[in-house]
């Protein structure tokens, strides 16, 4: 199991700027970091993927789309743009020396129809995940799609409805992602829903139920640390949080207050908390 921190708590760019802030982040324990990507070109992540290199930090990355006219489940120009905004992802990924990318990659963040997804819906998101799929196969990478809360997205909502349409997709790029905030939402059993779907995750992400330090609030840690180990999983445990630091982000993430007294709070605490939950779940 590896431990990673990302970095949106922050920022969306991450820069040498970073770089105390990195080697911290080493400090405390962590195995790697999840990097935003949606600005920038390959180069400009070669260069941060050396920088990490020299640190010793591992990473992933991470990106979402938030312009409906980069929609990959909408009309032929949406999903023109979307594909190629999704190659272009793809190849900083690779540059940056990830071998996975996560997010809700399926459709544009924050934007509804004012129904649920239809069933053209669908038929445009396989065709277009088969796409990016076989770019991503050419740069060695697997993309983690992630369902959302009905709050932010409307195609991916459940753990079901995600493995139902990765096994659609049915191309070996294009995987699945568990995220703990979002399934204490939308599942009436999220332990059930992550043991039922094992098979469709290739990452995790670590997230309290109020977006803050991990272990703070109400999300069943011992139970979901057990069923994680119980199922053979035995990569990435990625804590994901949030702040008012950047406002678009905020404001695309519903945050309004702040969770923590500090940043150095959210990754001190939570990799204890998932270096001794993990550990405990293994004598459980």
């Amino acid at each position: 199991m590896k431990i990673g921190f990302n970095m949106f708590l922050w920022t969306t760019n991450v820069t040498r700027d970073h770089e105390n802030l990195l080697r911290d982040i080493k400090a405390t324990g962590y195995d790697g970091v999840e990097i935003p990507i949606f600005d920038g070109m390959p180069d400009d992540y070669k260069r941060l993927g050396e920088m990490l290199d020299e640190i010793g930090l591992e990473r992933t990355a991470v990106t979402a789309m938030g312009d409906p006219a980069m929609n990959l489940i909408g009309d032929d120009a949406a999903r023109k743009a979307g594909i190629a905004y999704m190659k272009w992802a793809l190849d900083c990924t690779a540059a940056l020396g990830a071998d996975r990318i996560m997010g809700p990659m399926h459709s544009t963040l924050g934007h509804f129809s004012g129904v649920g997804p239809s069933a053209a819906e669908k038929e445009r998101s396989i065709s277009s995940q088969r796409a990016i799929g076989d770019h991503a196969a050419t740069r060695g990478v697997r993309v983690g799609l992630e369902a959302l809360n009905r709050f932010e997205c409307y195609l991916l909502n459940t753990m079901a409805d995600l493995a139902e349409h990765i096994d659609a997709i049915g191309h070996p790029n294009i995987k699945g992602m568990y995220d703990t905030f979002h399934a204490n939402i939308e599942e009436a059993d999220p332990i059930g829903a992550y043991a039922k779907h094992v098979n469709t995750f290739i990452h995790i992400h670590i997230s309290e139920n109020d977006r803050g330090v991990p272990g703070r609030g109400h999300i069943p840690w011992a139970e979901t640390f057990a069923a994680i180990r119980q199922s053979g999983y035995d990569d990435w445990l990625t804590i994901e949080a949030f702040g008012r630091g950047l406002k678009d982000l905020a404001a695309a993430t519903k945050v309004w207050r702040d969770f923590a007294e500090s940043p150095e709070a959210v990754y001190r605490e939570g990799f204890a908390h998932i270096r001794d939950g993990w550990a405990k779940a293994a004598v459980a």
